[in-house]
């Protein structure tokens, strides 16, 4: 019997490139449409989320995380787990892989597909909301993958977190600052990224310029929205994946249960866009909007893409 192997942060980190991720993630949906499943367990304010998907070719994935938000004031991590790949010839466990690199690198990279497939190419100025880690991520991701990018700006609640986050980013090539003015810096960007804990609109459809991308990252609850219904509604809108969005993340579902969008108007998802079976952006004077809202199946193609890399899989 043949052991799995065992996959930490450092090492996977030092094996990705974004470019090779978005890749990872454009093969994985040309492959058929993944069989998924979710199961949450809450005990208020901990969860345990467990996150399971089968993709022909690939085999069975499932991601068991613990979130515990009171960590974070006791210098622990708030989310722990783990990644494991089945084959899909034996069922074997092949491999257990820290959860904390597949949700970075999958989280970013998810975002960075649909701003590649919905955003102008020629975008200059992107704002991020948000301070976190996964703000972090989004800003190494966009800057690696948009050259036109002339400066990046951070928007908190507290800016002394958003200071914190602009002052300890590498040299990445692109002028970057601390935003005061979230109304002024949504209307001056081409593409604003949101990765909060928002469980209230924070972007308003009456800032947003016209051929902004927006990229909603944050919200993954029923109850969590970053944008407001003006937004959703003058938007073209796309989702990473209709199954684990339209039904589940308050972003889509808030506004589809009161009219404000017909499911008509949700144009498609990352399987759709990838595989060239619907239009993305129609202009450069349109509103794209995407709702990244994950899903076990981009796990299962992150995984996969680092088992390749580690030279398994």
């Amino acid at each position: 019997m043949v052991r799995p192997i065992h996959i930490t942060y450092s090492q996977a980190k030092s094996k990705l490139s974004w470019r090779g991720c978005i890749d990872a993630l454009i093969d994985g949906h040309k492959l058929p449409r993944a069989q998924m499943g979710d199961l949450f367990l809450e005990n208020a304010p901990n969860t345990l989320l467990n996150r399971a998907a089968f993709i022909s070719g690939f085999g069975y994935g499932t991601k068991v995380v613990t979130v515990f938000p009171n960590n974070a004031a006791m210098g622990k991590p708030s989310v722990q787990g783990a990644m494991f790949v089945f084959s899909a010839d034996s069922g074997a466990l092949e491999a257990i892989i820290d959860s904390r690199i597949i949700t970075e690198v999958k989280t970013a990279a998810d975002s960075l597909l649909g701003a590649r497939l919905l955003a102008r190419p020629d975008s200059e100025n992107l704002l991020i909301i948000g301070a976190g880690v996964v703000a972090r991520s989004l800003i190494e991701a966009y800057s690696a993958s948009f050259p036109r990018l002339k400066q990046i700006s951070v928007w908190a609640r507290r800016a002394a977190a958003a200071t914190q986050l602009v002052e300890s980013l590498p040299d990445l090539g692109v002028a970057r600052k601390v935003s005061f003015d979230l109304q002024q810096s949504v209307a001056e960007a081409d593409i604003v990224a949101a990765a909060t804990m928002a469980k209230k609109p924070l972007i308003f459809g009456a800032w947003v310029s016209a051929g902004t991308h927006i990229d909603l990252v944050g919200a993954f609850k029923q109850d969590m929205r970053e944008a407001d219904d003006d937004l959703l509604a003058k938007s073209r809108v796309f989702v990473d994946s209709r199954e684990t969005t339209i039904d589940h993340i308050g972003e889509i579902s808030i506004p589809l249960s009161t009219g404000i969008l017909k499911i008509d108007d949700i144009k498609g998802d990352l399987y759709d866009l990838v595989n060239h079976k619907v239009q993305a952006r129609t202009s450069d004077a349109e509103i794209t909007l995407f709702k990244n809202g994950g899903g076990a199946h981009l796990d299962l193609m992150i995984a996969r893409h680092i088992l390749t890399l580690v030279g398994k899989g």
